[in-house]
C-alpha cells in the first residue's frame, strides 16, 4: 500500500514522485520503462525565456530538473543578455544520456520512494464515506497490465504523449506508440472516457537526428558556450559555478552547436512535397504549438521567407547524433532526408532518425481544482502534456504542484495554490485551470503581470517560504538554504555601508564614460546607474569576496530595479488579498442574479476557489466582482 502513485516517469512525473516523497509520502513511480526515466524526448536542452525561471522555481520547492541539468550541461547560454538583468533566461543544452542517469540517481536516492517498471491499464476506485463536492468516484490504487494491483489514496496522471499516442511519418505511415520505440498507453483513456472526463487530442512533433560524422562544419557557425557564468540549482555545496570546494569542475566537458540555415533549395522542396506531410495532408487534425511550428508550418505561413535558422545541437559526448533543431517535420522519411542535403554543409549527410508528429490525449484543464486535483474523481490529480502544455519545464512545474498537494490529499492537509504574484508556476497552473486551453500551452515572460519580480535570480528567495513551510527540506538543506539567502541580504547591507572615495571609484566611472566624483558615495548610489555593476564596485573597495555570483547580482537587481519591482509588489498585494477571499465550493451562482449570465454560467463551471481566481477567468468583468462580493456577504 502506498500513499502516492505516480504514473509515468517523464518531467511531470518524476517531479511529482519527488514532491510527494519530500511531503512525507510513500510513493511509487509506475513507467512503461525504467530506462528511459527523464527521458529528453525532444529537444536536448533545459530552459529558455521564462522556461528557465521555472527550472530554478522548480528547483526551489524541492525538484531535482535543476540538479540533473547542472550534472548534464555540456553548452550554456544565458538568453536575452542585450536586454536588462530582470528578463534574463538561462539555456543549458544536456547530455542526453546524462540527464536520464543523473535523473534516476535523484530518484534512487530519494526516500520513501520507489520506482517501478509497468503500464498502467487502470485505476481501481473505492468510493465508501462521502466525496468531495462535485466528485462522483474516489481514486484506491492501479492496476498494471500485468496484472499487478498497487493500492494508494492518491495518483497522479503523467503520461505525456503516451496517452493513444500516434506517430504520423508522412500521410501512409502511422504508428502506435508514445514515443519511437515505445508502446502507447490505450487502456487507461479508455476508462477515463467511461468515467465521463473530457478528453481532447493535441499534436507535437520532432525533428530528424543526423550523424555528426557526415557534417561539413566549415559551413556552419559555431556558437559556444558560456558555462562559467551559471548554476541552475542552489542545493549542491559549491563554492563557485560549476566548481566543487576543491576546484575541480562538476559538469561534463563542453560542446559547441552550430549555426546554419534551410535555404530556398530547401523550402521548395518543402512546398512540393506539402500534401505528403502528415499536416497538411489530411492525417492529422488535431492542433500543435503554436511557438514550436513544424518546418511546413514555417513555409506555408511565411511563403515570403525562403531562409529558416537551424542549429546542429549534440546529444551527448557518448554519440556522434545532432538533434536538427528547427527542422520538426511529419514529411516522408526520404523528402526529409532530401531537405537536409539541400543544407549547405549537409550535401552528404546520413539521416539516423526520421522526424515525426505524434498525436496523443490531453484532458482540458478546467476539469482541475487549482491542486491540480480532478473535481470529478477523489485524489486523481494531473501534471504535464495531459493538461494541454508543452514543454519539459512547464511539466515539471505542474510535477512539483501535483505531486505535493497529492501527498497533502493522503494527510488530509490543505492543497497549496501558488498565485500569479508568486511565481509562473502560479500563471501556468492559474491560466490552466480558470482559462483552458485551445492549443498546447507554453510559458513566456508576458504571459506575468509580475515578471520583473519573478525572476531567475530570485526563484528561491520568491518560493522558500513555502517549501519550508510545506516541509520539503532536510536540517542540512535548509542550513544552506538560509546560507544562501542570507548572502543576498549580506550583498544588499554592504551595498550601503560601503564607501567608495573618488580614488576608488573614477576609474570605474571613466571606463563607463560617466563624470568623475566630487566626494565619497556609497557603493548603493552608484549600483543604481545602469552601466555599473556591483561585482566591479565590490572588487575595487575590496569587499564581498566570500559571497557567491548569483547573490550580488540578485542585490544589484533590487537596487537598479527599486522602483518597478515596488510598484509591482503594490499590485501583488492587492492580488493578495484577492486570494484571500476564499469562494466557498457550495455556492450556487446560477442564483444570483445580480452577475451576468456568462459570470453565473463560468463560475458555476469553473468553481473558483478564490477571489483572485473568479478574476482571471476570461470575460468576468469588474462589476461581475463586485457584485460577486455584495453576494457573498448575503452568506
Amino acid at each position: 500500500m502506498f500513499d502516492v502513485i505516480v504514473i509515468g516517469g517523464g518531467h511531470a512525473g518524476t517531479e511529482a514522485a519527488v514532491a510527494a516523497a519530500r511531503s512525507g509520502a510513500r510513493v511509487a513511480l509506475i513507467t512503461g520503462a525504467l530506462e528511459q526515466l527523464g527521458q529528453l524526448s525532444c529537444n536536448p536542452a533545459i530552459g529558455g525565456i521564462a522556461k528557465g525561471t521555472v527550472v530554478r522555481e522548480v528547483d526551489a520547492l524541492g525538484g531535482i530538473m535543476a540538479r540533473a541539468t547542472d550534472m548534464a550541461t555540456v553548452q550554456f547560454r544565458m538568453l536575452n543578455r542585450g536586454k536588462g538583468p530582470a528578463v534574463w533566461a538561462p539555456r543549458a543544452q544536456c547530455d542526453r544520456g546524462l540527464y536520464r542517469r543523473a535523473v534516476r540517481q535523484l530518484l534512487e536516492a530519494q526516500p520513501n520512494l520507489v520506482t517501478m517498471q509497468g503500464m498502467v491499464a487502470r485505476l481501481l476506485f473505492d468510493d465508501a464515506g462521502s466525496l468531495a463536492s462535485g466528485a462522483t468516484r474516489r481514486v484506491a490504487g492501479v492496476e498494471t497490465m500485468e496484472g499487478r494491483r498497487f493500492g494508494a489514496r492518491a495518483v497522479v496522471l503523467t503520461t505525456g504523449t503516451f496517452g493513444r499516442g500516434t506517430m504520423h511519418i508522412g500521410t501512409d505511415t502511422r504508428i502506435s506508440g508514445g514515443r519511437a520505440g515505445e508502446a502507447p498507453s490505450v487502456h487507461l483513456g479508455q476508462q477515463l472516457d467511461a468515467e465521463g472526463l473530457t478528453t481532447e487530442r493535441f499534436k507535437t512533433g520532432t525533428p530528424p537526428r543526423i550523424d555528426g560524422r557526415s557534417v561539413d562544419y566549415t559551413r556552419f557557425d559555431r556558437q559556444e558556450s558560456e558555462i562559467d557564468l551559471f548554476d541552475y540549482s542552489w542545493s549542491h555545496f559549491w563554492t563557485t559555478p560549476r566548481r566543487t570546494a576543491d576546484g575541480a569542475m562538476r559538469s561534463p566537458e563542453q560542446m559547441p552547436c552550430w549555426v546554419g540555415w534551410l535555404e530556398e533549395a530547401g523550402t521548395e522542396l518543402i512546398a512540393k512535397h506539402i500534401n505528403e506531410s502528415a499536416m497538411y495532408g489530411g492525417a492529422i487534425a488535431s492542433r500543435g504549438p503554436r511557438y514550436c511550428p513544424s518546418v511546413e508550418d514555417k513555409v506555408v505561413k511565411f511563403p515570403d521567407k525562403v531562409r529558416h535558422q537551424l542549429f546542429l545541437e549534440p546529444e551527448g559526448h557518448d554519440t556522434s547524433e545532432l538533434y536538427v533543431n528547427g527542422l520538426s517535420t511529419s514529411l516522408p522519411a526520404p523528402v526529409q532526408l532530401a531537405v537536409l542535403r539541400s543544407v549547405h554543409g549537409l550535401e552528404d549527410v546520413r539521416m539516423t532518425r526520421a522526424g515525426y508528429a505524434i498525436e496523443y490525449d490531453y484532458y482540458p484543464p478546467t476539469q482541475l481544482w487549482p491542486s491540480l486535483g480532478s473535481r470529478a474523481i477523489d485524489g486523481l490529480f494531473f501534471a504535464g502534456q495531459v493538461n494541454g502544455t508543452t514543454g519539459y519545464e512547464e511539466a515539471g512545474g505542474q510535477g512539483v504542484m501535483a505531486g505535493l498537494n497529492a501527498a497533502r490529499f493522503t494527510q488530509e492537509r490543505e492543497p497549496i495554490v501558488l498565485g500569479r504574484e508568486s511565481s509562473y508556476i502560479g500563471v501556468l497552473i492559474n491560466d490552466l485551470t480558470t482559462r483552458g486551453v485551445d492549443e498546447p500551452y507554453r510559458l513566456f515572460t508576458s504571459r506575468s503581470e509580475f515578471r520583473l519580480t519573478v525572476r531567475q535570480d530570485n526563484a528561491l528567495s520568491r518560493l522558500a517560504p513555502v517549501s519550508e513551510a510545506a516541509g520539503l527540506w532536510q536540517d542540512a538543506e535548509l542550513e544552506v538554504l538560509h546560507a544562501r539567502l542570507g548572502a543576498v541580504r549580506e550583498a544588499l547591507r554592504l551595498a550601503e555601508a560601503t564607501s567608495m572615495s573618488p580614488a576608488i571609484a573614477d576609474p570605474i566611472l571613466e571606463a563607463a564614460g560617466t563624470r568623475p566624483l566630487a566626494h565619497a558615495v556609497r557603493a548603493v548610489e552608484l549600483a543604481r546607474r545602469s552601466e555599473i555593476t556591483l561585482q566591479v564596485l565590490f572588487d575595487a573597495a575590496g569587499v564581498g569576496a566570500e559571497l557567491p555570483r548569483d547573490a550580488i547580482v540578485g542585490a544589484e537587481l533590487e537596487i537598479k530595479y527599486a522602483g518597478y519591482f515596488e510598484r509591482e509588489r503594490l499590485q501583488a498585494n492587492r492580488l493578495v488579498a484577492q486570494g484571500a477571499v476564499v469562494l466557498p465550493p457550495t455556492l450556487d451562482y446560477a442564483a444570483m442574479r445580480t452577475l451576468s449570465i456568462e459570470a453565473r454560467q463560468k463560475f458555476e463551471r469553473l468553481k473558483p476557489g478564490t477571489l483572485a481566481q473568479a478574476s482571471a477567468i476570461p470575460g468576468i468583468s469588474p462589476a461581475d466582482l463586485q457584485n460577486l462580493m455584495l453576494e457573498l456577504r448575503k452568506h
